[in-house]
Order: structure tokens, then C-alpha cells, then sequence
């Protein structure tokens, strides 16, 4: 019996279906040796699924979902071809199969979810869950209170257009700003691009809660398992 691809991926790595989609366009899943296209369907009896080089097999393993606080300077991805050091050199070998849920950038660092879990993640970065993300920014230069006002409309211009938002002022001057944003979508380097329209660079950047999951005092660099997910959604 055939199945889509997608859930086959899912069901042997534990990534959501659109995460699997994507592996797929970006060239790194293979059907028997050839590239495979979305739309593909597979016979797990007779068809042999390469992932990123590896052969995939169904798998039935806890779920297991971790929270890092990852430092600046970072990427969230497997490999780098440029080397930089990846979330995965902060993991022991028992967590290597996790998957981020979300990506924070590389000069951004703060609260991010690694799981196995791939309805859980498509809960957690599906725009219609509006899945909330707060965020620490200090700002070089002074955000006005009708900036502000824009922001938590939403923002529509050539640059970029976002749904709204909250923002809470801790301290600002003529020089810097700082301040709590809260967010529910996932654009790419989304906060930095809503303030570069208001010319207001982003000096520095740190999520410290994804719903109901705060970052609290978890060092730079380490993690902890989460225990009780049911507050993530």
C-alpha cells in the first residue's frame, strides 16, 4: 500500500509534513536513489527513502520535546556550510534527531524548542494558531508612541506587512530603546524588519517566551526536557 511521502517522513523522523516539504524541495530527500518531488508516494515494502543521505525506517520512539537557550552568534540549522557552530554542538548524541521548531537568526538568541513531536510543531508554527512569541529588543534610537502605536496596529508598507502586536516600553531615550514586542507569526527576521521601518536598528534580540513556556534563568547554551507540553498549546 502506497503513502505519501510526507507521512512517511514524518513517521520515521518525527518532522512535521510541511517540514517535510520542504526537505523535499530543497533536494534532500531521495526515492531509490532519485531525487524526489512533492506529490511522490511511497511503498514502504518495496521503496527505499533516503534522508540527507541516511536511509529512513518507521520508527516508534517517545516524543520528547527540549527548550535551549541559544546563544548569539549560533545558526539554527544541522550543518553550516560556512561552518559556524549549529544549535545541534550544544546537543548530547541522545538528542541529535530532534528538530527546531521555528529558527531563531544567527545574531538572535534567546528560547528555542527542539521536538520529535511533528503535530506539535505544526501546532506551535501554523500562522492560524497564532502561537504567541515574546521578545526582549533594545533598539538604537528613540521608538515614538505613534511608531508604537503602528507596530501593535500592523504594518503594512512595501518592506513588509504584519498582523498585530504588543509592545511594552521598559526605558527609552534619544539614543536607545528598550523594550518587550510580542509577535504570532514567523516572518524572516521579522522584528528587525518591522523596526528598519521606522530606521531603528535592532541592537540586540532575545525570545524569552514561546505561549505559555518562558525562558526563565536557563543558561546560555543549555537546555532542559519539557515535562508538560499541554500549555505549548
Amino acid at each position: 500500500m502506497k503513502i505519501r511521502l510526507q507521512k512517511y517522513i514524518r513517521d520515521c523522523t518525527g518532522i512535521s509534513r510541511r517540514k517535510a516539504e520542504e526537505e523535499i524541495k530543497d533536494g534532500h530527500v531521495f526515492i531509490n536513489d532519485i531525487p524526489a518531488t512533492l506529490g511522490n508516494s511511497i511503498d514502504p515494502l518495496q521503496d527505499t527513502v533516503f534522508f540527507h543521505g541516511k536511509k529512513l525506517t518507521p520508527q516508534k520512539e517517545d516524543k520528547i520535546t527540549i527548550m535551549l537557550h541559544k546563544p548569539k552568534g549560533v545558526v539554527t540549522t544541522r550543518s553550516d556550510p560556512q561552518k559556524r557552530k549549529t544549535v545541534f554542538d550544544l546537543l548530547p548524541k541522545h538528542l541529535q534527531h530532534l528538530f527546531p521548531i521555528g529558527r531563531l537568526d544567527y545574531d538572535t538568541e534567546g528560547l528555542l524548542l527542539l521536538t520529535n513531536d511533528g503535530d506539535l510543531a505544526y501546532r506551535l508554527t501554523h500562522p492560524k494558531f497564532e502561537v504567541e512569541k515574546e521578545y526582549v529588543v533594545t533598539l538604537k534610537g528613540f521608538l515614538s508612541d505613534q511608531n508604537k502605536k503602528e507596530i501593535e496596529k500592523g504594518l503594512h508598507t512595501k518592506a513588509i506587512t504584519t498582523s498585530h502586536a504588543k509592545i511594552q516600553i521598559i526605558s527609552r531615550s534619544q539614543k536607545q530603546t528598550m523594550l518587550h514586542i510580542t509577535i504570532h507569526e514567523g516572518q524572516n527576521r521579522e522584528i528587525r524588519r518591522i523596526f528598519e521601518v521606522f530606521s531603528l536598528p535592532v541592537l540586540s534580540l532575545k525570545r524569552i517566551r514561546i505561549q505559555n513556556i518562558h525562558l526563565g534563568n536557563l543558561p546560555r547554551g543549555k537546555w532542559k526536557e519539557l515535562l508538560e507540553k499541554r500549555s505549548l498549546t
